[in-house]
């Protein structure tokens, strides 16, 4: 009973119950709108109407902080600019070695969306949720507004003059210079870097992913003795096995994968067969979530899981077999041997795995069924996820032993994404020069001397080679908002071209 008899108060004034507090409780909510000074008297109609306009005025007033802006209309209007009337333009979303052929529509010179191509041929109009996003960080207040000198502001004739000093002097002294980046698409911003390291011989490119592939491009340098990632087609698979690979969620290119796939899971008049689907993970996937058949497995068994279906088409296909293929009791694991079989030339395995050793097996199973040629194609390879691990690991050894005088980091954030982050931040401190082109002020460009932002994707001219002899050109659909340099620009100036 005691429990509920207590009594709860919002404040000092009611659990003392002041005299000011008791006169005023009653006429918390009022019948009647107290226009009048005093608070009292009643209201009509009219009055209840006049308080309304005033609050919402009030609050608009109040919501609103931009400036005013006068609409001046055009002396000459442009051709392509009508008020309202949007104009689209096709560019390339580029963003951290990805690449994505993207339509831009924008209203009197500003970019407001951003959709897929549907004319580009792998893509098909395809995108994703981090593509059309893109166009925020545009307007993003945190974007860099200038270059800058420790810290501090500064314009680009004092940079262009300090950094050049520094580096011709550490080049003449055969002191180490190194540029980081992800990987870079763009044809002519490779020659800009290669200008750059003819100019200071010393100065080598060093390229990483935080998604990497190197084991990839590693296992296909051991088995055909070129590295790279090979281009794939689940539109032609009528069996597919993925150990670990999410290809239709972040997996080396995975819009294209997913209009790829997506074309043989539906069933139609002319499309009578779909195909079957086995997912081996340790964790759910999108791909996974789509799949017929999903097995959940341990890490430490993907590596013997590829030997076991390595071994069990070896067996069949009478070649030799390799040792470490105890997967244990793994569901699905015949019916995925005996279905790749089955569809020789019209199967595709996928992993991944970023061990070489891994990637090699997966090269052999796909070679036994023959699918190079026509699920896998090794002459159009993807140039996405370029990066050498074993590049940038050894990068981030000569800095820790100060052995390199000067990095340039190209619109990367290695201290942030890198798993060799720590340790280069570490040894940063040793390098005589350290200068950052991106455009905010992110983990990696916090610990430089300076910063050269680059435009947005969406201010600037460049092109990027997606796969080999596939190119998709990238055109400005608005003036670059901030005092900003394309980095291929900034290349060339610091190279005296």
């Amino acid at each position: 009973m005691k429990e509920n008899q207590k009594t709860y108060w919002k404040g000092i004034e009611q659990l003392t119950n002041e005299p000011s507090f008791v006169k005023n409780a009653e006429k918390e909510f009022p019948e009647y709108l107290p226009i009048n000074e005093n608070g009292e008297g009643s209201s009509n109609r009219r009055d209840f109407l006049k308080l309304m306009g005033f609050g919402i005025a009030a609050a608009s007033l109040a919501a609103c902080e931009a400036p005013v802006r006068k609409a001046i209309p055009y002396l000459n209007k442009p051709v392509d600019v009508d008020p309202s009337i949007p104009n689209y333009y096709a560019s390339t979303y580029v963003n951290g070695g990805d690449a994505v052929s993207v339509v831009v529509k924008t209203r009197e010179g500003r970019p407001i969306k951003i959709e897929g191509n549907k004319f580009s041929s792998m893509t098909k109009g395809g995108t994703n949720a981090q593509v059309e996003a893109s166009v925020l960080s545009l307007y993003d207040k945190e974007r860099l507004v200038g270059p800058k000198k420790a810290g501090s502001k500064t314009d680009w004739d004092t940079l262009d003059k300090e950094v050049i000093a520094k580096l011709n002097e550490i080049s003449a002294k055969g002191g180490q210079i190194r540029i980081v980046s992800n990987s870079v698409l763009s044809p002519t911003t490779k020659r800009a870097i290669g200008e750059f390291s003819t100019t200071y011989p010393t100065a080598q490119h060093v390229s990483y992913d935080s998604s990497s592939a190197y084991g990839i491009s590693e296992g296909n340098r051991r088995s055909f003795g070129t590295s790279m990632v090979p281009s794939y087609d689940f539109s032609k698979a009528k069996t597919i096995v993925s150990v670990g690979a999410d290809f239709l969620g972040t997996w080396i290119s995975p819009i294209e994968f997913t209009k790829q796939y997506s074309q043989t899971r539906k069933i139609s008049a002319e499309h009578r067969e779909m195909s079957r689907h086995y997912q081996f993970e340790s964790n759910l996937s999108l791909t996974g979530a789509n799949a017929d058949y999903r097995t959940g497995i341990r890490p430490s068994q993907v590596g013997p899981l590829v030997a076991a279906i390595y071994n069990g088409i070896a067996a069949k296909a009478g070649q030799e077999k390799v040792n470490g293929g105890n997967a244990g009791d793994v569901a699905h694991l015949n019916s995925v041997i005996n279905e790749l079989w089955t569809n020789r030339g019209a199967g595709l395995l996928v992993s991944g795995s970023n061990d070489p050793v891994v990637q090699v097996l997966v090269n052999g199973i796909n070679t036994m069924l023959g699918n190079y040629g026509a699920t896998i194609n090794v002459n159009a390879p993807l140039h996405f996820r370029q990066g050498d691990d074993q590049a940038m690991s050894s990068f981030v050894k000569d800095v820790n032993a100060g052995l390199v005088s000067a990095v340039v980091f190209f619109n990367c954030n290695p201290v942030y994404d890198s798993v060799e982050g720590k340790a280069l931040q570490a040894g940063l401190s040793k390098v005589g020069l350290k200068v950052s082109t991106s455009d905010r002020m992110d983990e990696t460009a916090a610990l430089v001397d300076y910063i050269a932002p680059d435009h947005h994707y969406l201010e600037q001219w460049n092109d990027v080679e997606i796969r080999t002899g596939h190119f998709s050109l990238v055109q400005p659909t608005i003036a670059p908002i901030f005092d900003t340099r394309q980095a291929p620009e900034t290349f060339l100036k610091w190279s005296g071209k």
